[in-house]
């Protein structure tokens, strides 16, 4: 159940509830004269909601952290990409006779 909290309260404790958002998952209700006007919510919280991961997308994601692979820093993914590439022209080109 989301918090309901005072504009007044969002505005002078805006801070302290974007890290409550953030870090705890925690939902606000902001309302203006009992009306709820906005919501406070993370954008992990957001995403999660609106648009969550296909259940295949989240069997890769959870192989790579097992597997360790989502530990890869940029520079190592983009040599494996590079060393997949060069495989698959080493299989598709036709060797050549030597002269």
């Amino acid at each position: 159940m989301p918090n309901v909290i005072s504009a007044l309260t969002a505005r002078t404790q805006f801070g302290q509830i974007m890290k409550r958002a953030r870090e705890n998952q925690e939902r606000f209700v902001v309302d203006k004269r009992g009306e709820p006007q906005v919501i406070i919510m993370s954008v992990r919280d957001f995403i999660d909601t609106i648009a969550p991961a296909p259940s295949f997308l989240k069997a890769i994601w959870a192989e790579s952290r097992r597997k360790g692979l989502n530990k890869m820093t940029m520079r190592q993914i983009d040599l494996e990409i590079a060393a997949a590439r060069r495989e698959m022209r080493e299989q598709q080109s036709p060797k050549r006779p030597a002269k």
